[in-house]
């Protein structure tokens, strides 16, 4: 049965005739004898209420409140501000508290948690501000929103001031303020202050395990955040869903397909596997992994999903090619009225540039703007790609022309990839002169102005693209592909010969080689961007990372089992031809996750279909 919404409490009265009273029933709990005799009763409805989350019975019972005179009692206050946080209507809490005459230390707390909950962190540093202005002591309930604030902003200056007026008042060594401290440095990026408050803690509780986990997953220190987990478990510590999300994503981040299986079971045996904030971490592990199947499944398992599970099973899909069912799922979201956020167009997009699409990309870079986002740089980064990999090069100076702030190396990057792709190096020479007035950039950007370069046969600006690189003290990163077998990572380099099996290797690639020879395979040496001959250039691209990881995987696992390589760079035009004729000659399962899209080669075809 449907009901019509009440009046909302805020809302100016108007001069309409009275409504019929409620009937006072059992089953009726805004009767008048169960609210105005005893307030506690309305405070305890409320709770009920906030669980259920319901709320068209909150509204009801927030007019009953301010009828009855009850906002002047700070209890009633605290729960009827705390009901709207958790119906996700944080102004409606600020309402409320504007509105109640006199502000205990409880209704600041509970407003400035409201805020930090529903991701308005600003207005919790500032009504945690107004607070002191009013004299009023923050305390153990009201330290941990305000360092929840600074941990969203990244503003680890104001959590410094606030940590030491913790220390001043003497609630640092609380246990639910000190991890609310270790979270909010680990969150800004200052781990070894976040170290320094976890190891000091006399009492640790669920929040700063998980806060200092989830602070070496995102500095890359995963082994320390694997290491740091294995503590917690043998302390008997009871781990919620944000310490496993922030687990299974170290595991998803380092391709340890293995290990994540693992913690995945003990997320079932523990009923945290329903957790959407589990699940969206799931969903990238097995993404990241090359088992899109496995991530299928985990989001189909899951009732309720949020916003992060949407978008982590669009990026997955995008990623290994499944373009249609992106859009199916994009579809599915505004049908469950699901609102996407501005990472969703980015998964969209990245959907269109990597199948070719480029009406459809259009068509979402538009459509943003219906949803009240304004594009950013990485969504112009997207649609410059989008529009340089089909050969639109200018398009896509065209756009960047238009973009309404400066562009970045993101978007310039991208730009050079379609250089690369369709030879044009007189567009890829003006776009590095660009590059070079953004001051250091990545090596990354280096490399593709040297290799676009080196392409075009311009061997002498390929060189100082590079010796530019080694005068700015930047690196090239090496080329590695990794396989997993069991509990050990076996990673090689091009030309690596120091694996155990390495005789064995190469003699599995020489095998392969005359197979594929005889099927039709030619070496392309053009993707040797050294200035070599050619005998050299064959033996150079035939011992590529990838294919001694993929001939390691022959001579390892099973017939059955697909081969999965994961590779830190691009996979070359040749070795991308090579793995198409590796799968039709072995009739094996060949899936390689380069640092842009994941290949899956079965009987000679590539799920790319040799755009990317």
């Amino acid at each position: 049965m449907l009901h019509q919404i009440p009046r909302s409490p805020f809302q100016p009265q108007t001069h309409t005739p009275p409504s019929k009273p409620l009937p006072i029933t059992p089953q009726n709990p805004l009767n008048q004898s169960s609210v105005e005799h005893n307030y506690r009763n309305i405070c305890n409805l409320l709770l009920s209420i906030t669980h259920s989350r319901s709320l068209f019975k909150g509204l009801q019972l927030h007019g009953h409140i301010v009828k009855s005179g009850f906002l002047t009692i700070h209890l009633v206050c605290h729960h009827l501000i705390n009901f709207y946080s958790k119906s996700q209507l944080p102004h409606y809490s600020r309402q409320v508290f504007e509105e109640t005459p006199v502000k205990s230390s409880t209704t600041w707390s509970s407003v400035i948690s409201a805020f930090a909950q529903n991701e308005l962190p600003s207005l919790a540093i500032d009504f945690f501000r107004r607070m002191l202005d009013n004299g009023v002591r923050p305390d153990d309930h009201i330290f941990p929103s305000a360092t929840k604030a600074c941990g969203i902003l990244s503003r680890c200056d104001i959590g410094q001031s606030v940590h030491s007026f913790a220390v001043k008042t003497g609630y640092d060594c609380d246990v639910f303020v000190g991890s609310s401290m270790v979270d909010m440095y680990a969150k800004c990026g200052e781990i070894g202050d976040a170290r320094k408050m976890f190891d000091e803690m006399p009492d640790r509780n669920v929040v700063s395990w998980s806060g200092m986990i989830y602070g070496y997953s995102q500095m890359g220190e995963d082994e320390e955040a694997l290491r740091l987990f294995k503590q917690a478990l043998i302390e008997d510590l009871d781990v919620n869903d944000f310490t496993f999300s922030s687990v299974v994503r170290v595991c998803g981040n380092s391709t340890l397909l293995e290990l994540g299986k693992q913690i995945h079971g003990l997320c079932l045996k523990t009923s945290y596997d329903s957790s959407s904030f589990v699940g969206s971490s799931l969903i990238s592990l097995y993404s990241k992994c090359g088992v899109i199947e496995d991530a299928y499944l985990v989001f189909h398992e899951i009732p309720i999903r949020n916003l992060g599970m949407w978008n982590a099973m669009l990026i997955a899909c995008a990623q290994h090619a499944h373009t249609e069912k992106a859009f199916d799922l994009f579809k599915q979201m505004e049908g469950v009225g699901m609102k996407p956020n501005f990472i969703t167009f980015l998964c969209v997009l990245y959907a269109c540039s990597h199948a070719g699409l480029v009406e459809k990309g259009q068509f979402y870079f538009e459509l943003m703007k219906e949803y009240g986002i304004e594009p950013g740089a990485q969504h112009y980064a997207s649609m410059v790609d989008l529009l340089g990999r089909a050969g639109k090069l200018k398009d896509a100076v065209s756009i960047i022309k238009k973009m309404p702030m400066e562009p970045t190396e993101s978007v310039w990057g991208a730009l050079l990839t379609g250089c690369r792709i369709h030879g044009d190096t007189e567009l890829a020479s003006f776009v590095a002169d660009r590059v070079f007035e953004l001051g250091p950039v990545s090596s990354g950007i280096h490399v593709l102005v040297s290799n676009a370069y080196a392409a075009a046969g311009r061997y002498e600006e390929a060189a100082r693209a590079r010796k530019m690189l080694r005068d700015q003290g930047v690196k090239k990163e090496t080329g590695l592909s990794w396989v997993e077998e069991g509990n050990r990572i076996h990673t090689f380099a091009a030309g690596d010969r120091s694996h155990p099996y390495t005789k064995d290797i190469y003699k599995k690639l020489e095998e392969l080689g005359e197979e594929m020879e005889r099927a039709g395979y030619i070496a392309d040496t053009s993707f040797v961007l050294q200035e070599v001959d050619g005998e050299e250039k064959n033996q150079t691209i035939r011992y590529h990372s990838e294919r001694l990881a993929i001939a390691f995987g022959l001579i390892s696992f099973p017939p059955e089992r697909p081969i999965r390589v994961m590779k830190n760079l691009r996979v070359c035009g040749d070795c991308h031809t090579a793995i198409k004729f590796m799968s039709k000659c072995c009739g094996r399962t060949i899936i390689v996750r380069d640092n842009n899209r994941f290949h899956r080669f079965e009987d000679g075809n590539c799920s790319c279909r040799d755009y990317w």
